[in-house]
């Protein structure tokens, strides 16, 4: 019985010490700068600064935090990253577009043209409602002002249609500007594509022919 109770003695003492050679040791500082050490932090603690110290007593390296400008610069140059990748499938497919489009240059010049016979032809016609509409609304304010100037008071209706006129020449005029630029917008778009079919072709630049207007 002596002899079981000595061993039951050895091997919760070996146990306990098993137990406090695995578990850990923290060192921290409280509030009022004093140095501490124990294998639990009090909760008030746990979010300060510790260090850890091994077995052979020598205090681990602390990990070291994360600079908030660094991990800024990070992000943004993978950010940039992205979307310079994206760029390049973009223009990839633009590029592959292009070539599956045109066969020649001259393809090119024939679409340009088709374009501006397009855009040109909305141009004439707003142009055109737009001076009609302009010349009804000179006769419309003409007549509005010859009543005035008669001591005549100036019907609803003719009011009216001042206004709706109005309205009508600032539409014409909105839609013109707007084919004008697409007129525009179109011949650079074409003058680019050139460029850029001739380059993909390894063909030197060359000057373009006058452009339709």
């Amino acid at each position: 019985m002596l002899k079981f109770n000595v061993l039951l003695a050895g091997f919760v003492l070996s146990l306990a010490f098993s137990i406090n050679a695995n578990a850990k040791l923290y060192k921290w500082v409280d509030d009022k700068g004093n140095t501490h050490y124990g294998e639990i932090i009090p909760p008030e603690f746990a979010n300060k600064e510790k260090d850890t110290i091994s077995k052979s007593g020598l205090i681990d390296k602390r990990p070291e935090k994360p600079d908030a400008e660094a991990i800024r610069a990070k992000q943004e140059a993978e950010n940039k990253r992205k979307a310079d990748n994206q760029l390049q499938i973009e223009q990839d497919r633009r590029n592959s577009a292009l070539l599956d489009t045109y066969s020649n240059e001259k393809e090119i010049d024939m679409a340009l043209e088709r374009s501006v016979v397009l855009i040109n032809a909305r141009i004439d016609s707003n142009r055109l409602l737009q001076k009609s509409s302009q010349n009804t609304l000179t006769d419309l304010t003409k007549e509005a002002e010859t009543r005035t100037k008669e001591g005549k008071k100036i019907p609803a209706s003719l009011t009216s249609d001042i206004e709706q006129m109005e309205a009508r020449v600032n539409r014409y005029t909105t839609e013109l500007t707007k084919s004008e630029e697409e007129l525009a917008a179109v011949k650079t778009r074409f003058a680019n594509e050139k460029v850029l079919f001739r380059k993909l072709k390894g063909l030197a630049p060359t000057s373009f022919p006058p452009q339709q207007k």
